[in-house]
């Protein structure tokens, strides 16, 4: 699976550099279920996706639902065990670290920027 780097771009700040990519049906239900937790850097992009749910996790996680141009279109912290709403324009939904939010500023409208990783 190849990794990303993502960034900020309105706030020049990094969001991650180890995310993952789930593209296929199969990486994108999975998503992190397989994990332990997400340290700072880490992360999972979902796409395409316009609704997640954090059932069967045991940690919080920050979660940005983006268009097709990069542009944050809703973002909140989702505890274990809750579903997000259905955002019908949304391209795909970038999971990170709890924290990351508050620690970049990141708001709704910020555009994010995404660059692959040899």
């Amino acid at each position: 699976m190849k990794l990303l780097k993502v960034q900020n771009a309105s706030r020049h700040v990094e969001l991650g550099w180890k995310i993952r990519r789930a593209a296929s049906w199969t990486e994108r239900a999975v998503g992190l279920l397989s994990t332990p937790a997400l340290r700072a850097g880490d992360g999972l992009w979902i796409s395409p996706c316009k609704s997640i749910h954090t059932f069967f996790m045991r940690y919080p996680i920050d979660v940005l639902f983006l268009d097709d141009g990069g542009r944050v279109l809703y973002q909140k912290t989702f505890q274990p065990w809750r579903i997000s709403g259905w955002h019908a324009k949304s391209h795909g939904v970038l999971e990170l670290a709890s924290g990351t939010l508050n620690r970049t500023g990141t708001r709704v409208g910020d555009r994010i920027e995404f660059k692959e990783l040899q």
